[in-house]
């Protein structure tokens, strides 16, 4: 079972798990500060960097960390906690109970609210696949400043980077967990220090904390102002792992590193490079390196590097997590699922996700060739998720908490014009290369509502093929089957009737066990279930027993230890006198169900993809038996 942090350490533990926090939870939004301000001085936009225009961005990025990050995600959002976890689909799971007042299943709201949620979860997996490729790409990108005869070896050293580091992933990240907290440490010391030196240098930059700069910055430019927030927005990429982390280090300390390091020391550093823009304008090419003194520059290019892969580790371990989630909901086919880590629940490794991360970034990677063109396709991922978040956490206040309309609604419309203002910047993008993380999107939510859709329509057939178990057991008095020693086991989906490969096993083989086991695995909208609510067994007759296993959708379940939770409630079930019968459908996609054809074919292949029950349950291969049947689906 997943064990959650408590709720309210202090002393030592508050600081482990603040530095713990301070490298899985800000990698990504830490290393902002490599390619945000620069982006914002991109030839596109037509700015040059004097005062004005200085003063005016520095104003837009110090109001969006605040706006953003800390007031709507810090203060606000990581409230809305699914019994400690948090991330998008946790909020949705959170909706989705059934009680507490909450929205039938039939109702439009409910409908309208799974769309969002499983869309913003899919823009995340868009989100995963571009920032290990524009933060190592920003780290890498030193070499052009420090040595400009190396730059053409940039795109190579980071392809070679990305690749070590997924390859990395199976082995783990428990043994390097602990290291991610001091180098961010080291990080935001180092970033904050860089600032400090130039803004002695400039200290007049300081009056840029004015918001009139950021309004005076509208004024002036009109729609160019407004479409510069497309490149303003990436200072806060990564505020949704605030969110989506929390059940791993809990609100405290994450609103402490926030507070005391990560905002002042991203503060300073952007302070810094505006600093050294009104000094030298001709730092605009990439005004982070520019604040370290040459003799600095190899260091900085190393330690700002390890950054961008703990940036992308914490990236690629969410979207392992999230996986792991749509699983368990009924949203992502079987997937093999490792633990990394005897200690941490929460740390996996899957190879199926890793290897589509893989290819994705290295191709974005060689596909645009500097971070520089890779910020265009940035932005819309995280814009879109944030508008959703946003919408979603309005429902909770009213639904959960029962705050007033003009008080959720007035929050939540704050934050949902900001979000939007960001991803309408954002959208114009589509041409220069924000389609790709759309179309991540777009492909993974067909994904996941298809297969969602998919076995909705296979259990129902599979449930009027069944037959009601009472009447089965009725049969048996009749005709009295031969038994033979030792327990079946027969999973269901459906607890009320007879399993159709239970049917079969007895119609071909005319035979049943001395115990009968019919198992009902189901996952519920909760993180985790506590041992006591996990199961519960019914004793039927003629040796059949019911047993229904509940697990949250952050845990693996594990038929081994379901059958001895059985031995242990006085079933028989020993492991060596146990047989597994399965049932492996073969679709045949020619039926009347009410699906589009190309989905059906889809559904299809990716049930032929999916990970066997034996695998993802754990059940012992030498003692399963499966029995296929053709489903016209």
């Amino acid at each position: 079972m997943r064990a959650h942090v408590e709720a309210d350490p202090h002393g030592k533990r508050l600081a482990a798990l603040t530095l713990m926090a301070l490298g899985v939870v800000y990698g990504d939004i830490g290393t902002s500060p490599l390619y945000a301000i620069r982006e914002c001085f991109k030839r596109e936009y037509g700015l040059v960097p004097d005062a004005d225009n200085v003063y005016g961005v520095l104003s837009l990025v110090v109001w969006s960390l605040i706006t953003i990050v800390a007031v709507k995600y810090i203060v606000y959002i990581l409230k809305a906690d699914n019994r400690g976890e948090g991330g998008i689909l946790a909020l949705l799971a959170l909706l989705m109970q059934r009680d507490g007042g909450q929205a039938g299943a039939a109702t439009r709201r409910r409908s309208v609210l799974i769309m969002l949620g499983l869309f913003g979860a899919a823009l995340l997996y868009g989100d995963g696949v571009i920032t290990p490729a524009i933060s190592v790409l920003g780290a890498v990108e030193g070499l052009e400043v420090a040595a400009p005869a190396l730059s053409h070896w940039v795109v190579v050293l980071s392809v070679g980077i990305l690749f070590l580091l997924f390859l990395f992933q199976k082995k783990g990240t428990a043994h390097v967990g602990a290291f991610f907290g001091p180098a961010m440490l080291v990080w935001f010391a180092t970033i904050a220090t860089l600032g400090v030196v130039e803004i002695a240098r400039e200290p007049v930059i300081l009056s840029a904390v004015n918001p009139w700069y950021a309004v005076q910055f509208f004024m002036v430019h009109g729609r160019h102002g407004f479409v510069l927030l497309g490149a303003v927005v990436l200072v806060v990429t990564g505020a949704e792992a605030l969110y989506a982390d929390m059940g791993h280090f809990g609100k405290k300390p994450i609103r402490l590193a926030w507070f005391t390091l990560v905002l002042p020391a991203l503060l300073l550093n952007y302070f810094g490079q505006g600093a050294i823009l009104l000094r030298d304008p001709s730092a605009v090419q990439n005004p982070f390196y520019h604040l370290a003194p040459r003799a600095l520059l190899y260091p900085l290019i190393g330690l700002a590097t390890i950054a961008a892969v703990i940036a992308s580790q914490a990236l690629i371990s969410g979207a392992f997590s999230l996986t792991q989630q749509a699983v368990q909901l009924g949203y992502s086919p079987r997937v093999t699922i490792k633990h990394t880590s005897r200690s941490e629940a929460g740390q996996i490794y899957i190879p199926e996700v890793n290897a589509a991360l893989m290819v994705g970034c290295l191709a974005v990677v060689i596909g645009f060739g500097s971070s520089d063109k890779l910020g265009a396709a940035y932005g819309i991922a995280v814009t879109g998720t944030m508008a959703i978040t946003t919408a979603l956490f309005y429902v909770v206040a009213r639904t959960r908490w029962n705050w007033s309309v003009l008080h959720a609604g007035t929050l939540a419309l704050v934050f949902l014009t900001i979000d939007l203002a960001f991803f309408t910047a954002n959208i114009i993008k589509i041409e220069q290369g924000g389609w790709v993380p759309l179309a991540i999107g777009v492909g993974m939510y067909t994904l996941m509502t298809t297969w969602k859709r998919g076995r909705e329509l296979l259990r129902e057939i599979l449930r009027k093929a069944s037959l009601p178990l009472n009447l089965l057991l009725e049969s048996l008095d009749r005709e009295k089957p031969m038994r033979v020693r030792g327990t079946a086991v027969f999973m269901t989906s459906d607890p009320e009737g007879a399993p159709v490969v239970l049917l079969h096993h007895l119609k071909h083989n005319k035979v049943l066990h001395e115990t009968v086991i019919l198992l009902s695995i189901m996952s519920a909208d909760v993180p985790e279930i506590p041992n006591e609510d996990r199961m519960a067994i019914e004793m039927l007759t003629h040796g059949f027993v019911r047993a229904q296993v509940r697990y949250g959708f952050m845990e693996t379940p594990d038929v081994k230890d379901i059958l001895a939770r059985c031995e242990a409630a006085g079933v028989r079930a020993r492991p060596g006198e146990t047989t597994y019968y399965l049932g492996r459908e073969q679709l045949i996609t020619t039926g009347t169900s009410p699906m589009a054809r190309w989905r059906k074919r889809l559904f299809s292949i990716m049930s032929r993809n999916a990970r066997s029950a034996t695998q993802f349950f754990g059940i012992p291969p030498n003692r399963v038996v499966e029995l296929g049947a053709q489903i016209e689906f």
